[in-house]
């Protein structure tokens, strides 16, 4: 990705420029600021595709690691789409196993109309402790306590990482961490929220999830796009603008109208409190959100969309306590242009989440 246009009243991109590795430029620019969220009314084949996409899997068996712990149950296989896409949605262990026990899966899904396959994770919250890191670009503000690279004593339980949002200026939402308001928190805007407890949590701000003492980080960006396991009025609606400005097919200059099937990235939490989270190309938010009900969730957002943004990674150190690093680690969508070494980059200006391993260790997360 080269540019990103911009939908503000001026027109104007913003764009940054990075230096990767040995010096080769990777070109990126903020996906624009969306439109003005408001109330959308559904057109009754939207409305239609969306109670389609909601189906509920059975439980899958309880599983238990070797210290006796309790883990959350391991997600059933996701039924297509569509009848021809054998394999899909069969989930296969990634990544640092937690006490010996499988904490994150992935597989794969066509959406609903789509031609492209989204990946799709699921993360066991009972194993996995959260922590958002900041960026000088993304929310800005800073210093940071916690922010790129990941250091050696958070890459010893470090199991998986992804993106966070839009920029603040494009984000129509606040930003809490490390004790600091650093944009204001927005009533009704959907939040991602982690607890000193390190659980994570998706929800509307003011009524799903608010402030309390024990929270620590909170994330917002836009409205929600999933809610009571469904997709939310907007997501179903027409106005696909309000969840944020795209690139072109091929371009992402100013000049080249952006495009509604494009790079998006969404997370969500399950009625039993696992985390999901879903990227891909060529998505509106209505097949986003889809995606993100068929894993189960039923509160769920959009994330940072464009295809220089969107990105899971999980690693799989070869020992227990082994360094999380860039040669262990795996893209949960090949396609994806950033890996598993873009948070161990110091020019990383973007803020993220890392998922690590609960068990008591040196260093901890």
């Amino acid at each position: 990705m080269t540019e990103v246009p911009a939908r503000r009243a001026a027109g104007v991109a913003l764009c940054l420029v990075m230096l990767v590795g040995s010096g080769a430029a990777l070109t990126a620019c903020s996906g624009g600021k969306p439109a003005e969220v408001a109330s959308a009314r559904a057109t009754p084949s939207r409305t239609a595709a969306a109670t389609r996409g909601k189906i509920v899997s059975p439980a899958a068996p309880g599983r238990r690691g070797t210290s006796g712990a309790g883990v959350l149950p391991a997600p059933a296989p996701l039924v297509p789409f569509g009848a021809s896409e054998g394999g899909a949605g069969t989930w296969h262990p990634a990544g640092r196993y937690v006490d010996r026990v499988p904490a994150v899966y992935e597989t794969t899904l066509v959406p609903p109309g789509g031609t492209q396959a989204a990946g799709i994770a699921w993360l066991d919250t009972a194993l996995l402790s959260a922590r958002l890191y900041s960026g000088s670009g993304s929310p800005g503000g800073g210093p940071y306590r916690y922010t790129a690279p990941v250091q050696p004593a958070q890459a010893m339980s470090l199991v998986a990482t992804f993106n966070g949002g839009f920029k603040m200026a494009d984000a129509h939402g606040g930003y809490y961490t490390e004790g600091r308001v650093i944009d204001p928190l927005v009533r009704g805007a959907a939040s991602l929220v982690i607890y000193a407890s390190r659980r994570i949590t998706v929800g509307a701000w003011g009524t799903d999830v608010r402030m309390a003492p024990d929270v620590v980080a909170v994330r917002q960006n836009l409205v929600p796009l999933v809610a009571d396991g469904l997709p939310t009025a907007l997501a179903t609606g027409s106005d696909w603008k309000a969840w944020g400005s795209t690139c072109g097919a091929s371009s992402c200059a100013a000049s080249v109208p952006g495009i509604e099937h494009q790079w998006r990235s969404g997370a969500g939490v399950t009625a039993d409190g696992a985390l999901v989270y879903v990227v891909g190309p060529k998505l509106d938010p209505l097949q986003l959100a889809q995606l993100l009900v068929r894993a189960g969730a039923v509160r769920g957002m959009q994330l940072d969309i464009n295809p220089a943004w969107p990105v899971f990674a999980s690693y799989a150190p070869a020992s227990p306590r082994g360094l999380a690093a860039p040669r262990n680690g795996s893209k949960l969508l090949a396609t994806t242009k950033q890996g598993p070494w873009t948070f161990f980059e110091p020019w990383w200006a973007r803020d993220f989440v890392t998922m690590s391993a609960r068990a008591a260790m040196p260093g901890g997360s």
